[in-house]
């Protein structure tokens, strides 16, 4: 049987799959009316995911990473902007 914790926890995994499959399709669908359907269920499947993580995290279900420091998020955009710091 399952307790709270693994149901929320699978329902949030579930979710962020779905929507990184919405990711792959919408760009890759030339019908626009089902393109803008995509959107819509998409962004459904956003506010559902931002339910269950606000849950999760009142719960301590999930405990997110600690935030970057200005020094790793400097480095980041260094290497995706091609400017080294050297």
């Amino acid at each position: 049987m399952f307790d709270e914790k693994t149901m929320v926890t699978d329902a949030l995994n579930g979710v962020n799959g779905e929507l990184t499959r919405f990711g792959e399709m919408i760009p890759q669908t030339e019908n626009k009316e089902l393109k803008q359907c995509l959107k819509q269920i998409r962004n459904e499947c956003e506010m559902s995911q931002e339910k269950l993580y606000q849950i999760a995290r009142e719960k301590s279900y999930y405990v997110p990473a600690e935030a970057a420091s200005e020094k790793e998020i400097h480095h980041v955009k260094s290497i995706l902007t091609g400017n080294s710091m050297r």
